[in-house]
């Protein structure tokens, strides 16, 4: 048998950054993947980052995690979303060479040292101790303990693997089944199995499964497509990469190091929303063929057809899948429609209508775990050591499950070498912070997907500060080299002797501080007129222009911080308050029917999502604030009886 400290079983995104972590956090890992040329695979659309998705990457990067260098090496087209409007909803999102892209995290895995990467099905999860009664919302997990502990997995070979700790990152494999029109199929997804007995090993646990549904696009050959019916959509002149040691090392003058391409936008009309309307019938989802939960915000087009009755129109974007690859992935078609509709209605899109399908859109089910029994950690409350990641967890899309692999790869390393998983990001310090507190809080009906409405105090979680905010984080939890955080202190070093000129620099009678705070001026502007504050910082950063080059490539986080500092420091003041709220832990032992005066509702809601601090609880649903005060009053009270014994 082989012993290792960790096993990651899943080789998506989510298993990649646990795996990644674990391993050089210094635990001896396992990453198990039905096939390991798949690991890193972009299931769906061939790009990284977005709207609210793009800072979540930089914060995985600044954390020490691989997705941004992954793609960095891997981008075929970069862009900054939401240039228009201000920079705390700006997303960075690129086009990825899919295949390079996947080969690049292989190849970024095999570098660790202490990782073993295995092909295999994992049949079943080996505990020991405990029972395996279901949790139930009136039950409370801390009174009852933990059900089992994790020893290791079982592979359907039969070969067995010893592990402290476990994390699961099936993605949408467990009992995966793939619809298109009335024919279905088992996997996870086109051309792969589904991991048909892991979803009754979790349920042995005690875990309450569910089921949720997701989809894809139709791909189309390249050179059957009329490019000039569609309109251009080319990428920034200057693009920017999304791993901090690129940006460091100078962001004016980075260049991908793979060529650049252009995407393509176009547009449905009613001819083939009519269609589609009388061929509804036929739809999975319409035809009670599939009974689970789409993602409402990522709909498929009959869905979108439906739902929006009133719209003439829904926007296509035709995306290349890579340099030497004919695919092109046709982003806002998802589709589970039968392969003859499909066909049709694709010839009806100007441009399209010579167009080769390559491979048809399908809807896959798959089978989840309710997110309310796992921790903040991602720690699974009633089984120590297994831990889950990904859509696992109800959530879609790479970056999603990305962020939570690292976290759960953090904690299960933590677990190694501490002994207890504890490692948390607030609400107000990144977007994966506001992620893993929506799932344990308000768990998900459908696949959840990140949104920069979806944070508090999003003026904070800017995609340009993220290493601001966790690299000395990473660096204390161990994941930030020293390379990185050499990089990362002369650039905050930088842009701090900059933000100490420009309150002294002075130009028209008025500080440069000043000068900034007006909207029409910018930091480019004013660094045309070569001030002395620029040959200062200049000479200041000479010792580490090998790190940083231009200081103009900082200058940019300088004006964003005095243009928006009123702003900033509003919500930090709020953040403090959180911060205070999340300080005050819940003893894992606390018994919520000894809590006087607490009402039926919030009793119940407070036994079954068990909340890790006072400011988690006031932020479950059918939770008020004067239920979190008597839940104060009464940990108050236990304290004082504590320290009188």
């Amino acid at each position: 048998m082989e012993i290792f400290d960790v096993i990651v079983v899943g080789g998506g995104h989510a298993g990649a950054e646990a795996a990644w972590a674990c391993a050089r956090l210094g635990c001896s890992t396992a990453l198990i993947s039905l096939d390991v040329s798949r690991i890193g695979q972009m299931s769906c659309n061939p790009a990284i980052g977005g709207l609210a998705k793009g800072q979540m990457v930089r914060e995985v990067d600044a954390l020490g995690g691989l997705m941004g260098l992954a793609i960095d090496a891997t981008g075929i087209q970069f862009r900054m979303l939401n240039r228009s409007k201000g920079p705390a909803v700006w997303g960075p999102r690129a086009q990825a060479d899919k295949y390079k892209y996947a080969l690049e995290v292989q190849r970024l895995l095999k570098t660790c040292p202490k990782l073993t990467i295995i092909q295999g099905e994992v049949a079943s999860i080996q505990s020991s101790g405990g029972t395996s009664a279901p949790l139930v919302a009136n039950s409370s997990n801390h009174a009852r303990g933990a059900h089992a502990t994790i020893q290791g997995v079982t592979l359907s070979t039969g070969q067995q693997l010893s592990c402290r700790a476990l994390i699961i990152t099936t993605g949408t494999f467990m009992k995966g089944l793939m619809h298109t029109g009335e024919a279905r199929s088992e996997g996870g997804r086109v051309g792969e199995a589904s991991a048909r007995t892991i979803s009754d090993s979790l349920r042995d646990l005690g875990l309450d499964l569910g089921r949720l549904k997701t989809g894809t696009p139709p791909r189309l050959h390249k050179d059957s497509i009329d490019y000039s019916k569609f309109e251009l959509q080319p990428g920034d002149e200057e693009p920017m990469p999304f791993s901090y040691l690129n940006d460091y090392d100078d962001a004016s003058t980075w260049r991908p190091p793979l060529r650049q391409i252009d995407c393509y936008l176009g547009k449905t009309n009613t001819n083939i929303h009519n269609l589609i309307r009388a061929n509804l019938h036929r739809a999975p989802m319409f035809s009670g063929q599939i009974s689970s939960t789409g993602p409402r915000y990522c709909p498929s087009i009959e869905d979108k057809v439906h739902r929006f009755a009133d719209k003439d129109s829904h926007q296509i974007f035709l995306e290349p899948e890579g340099l030497d690859t004919d695919e092109i992935y046709c982003n806002g078609i998802s589709t589970s429609l039968p392969a003859d509709v499909q066909e049709s209605f694709i010839r009806m899109i100007p441009g399209l209508e010579n167009a080769k399908i390559l491979r048809f859109g399908y809807a896959v089910e798959y089978d989840m775990v309710w997110p309310s029994q796992i921790r903040s950690t991602l720690e699974v409350k009633t089984v120590p050591g297994l831990f889950l990641a990904g859509q696992i967890n109800g959530t879609s899309g790479y970056e999603e499950a990305a962020a939570q692999g690292q976290i759960a790869g953090i904690n299960a390393a933590r677990l190694m070498k501490a002994g207890v998983a504890d490692f948390v990001l607030r609400r107000d310090q990144a977007y994966t912070g506001v992620l893993i507190d929506d799932l344990v809080t308000k768990p998900p009906i459908e696949p959840y997907r990140m949104f920069t409405s979806r944070a508090e105090y999003r003026l904070l979680l800017r995609a340009d500060n993220a290493d601001e905010r966790l690299t000395p984080i990473g660096r204390e939890v161990g994941l930030v080299d020293d390379d990185r955080w050499a990089k990362f202190t002369a650039r905050r070093d930088a842009v701090n002797d900059l933000l100490a000129r420009a309150k002294t620099t002075r130009i028209d009678g008025m500080t440069l501080e000043e000068k900034l705070r007006r909207p029409e001026v910018t930091w480019e502007a004013i660094s045309e007129l070569q001030l002395p504050i620029a040959e200062s910082a200049e000479e200041a950063s000479s010792n580490r222009k090998s790190e940083l080059g231009n200081w103009k490539s900082f200058g940019r986080l300088v004006e964003i911080r005095i243009k928006y500092a009123g702003y900033i420091e509003r919500e930090s003041r709020a953040a403090d308050q959180l911060a205070k709220m999340e300080e005050k832990l819940i003893p894992i032992d606390v018994d919520y029917k000894q809590v006087v005066g607490l009402r039926n509702e919030a009793r119940a809601k407070l036994l079954q999502f068990t909340p890790r601090s006072l400011g988690q609880a006031l932020r479950i649903s059918g939770i008020t604030p004067a239920d979190v005060t008597l839940v104060a009053v009464h940990m108050a009270r236990r304290g004082e009886r504590q320290n009188e014994a």
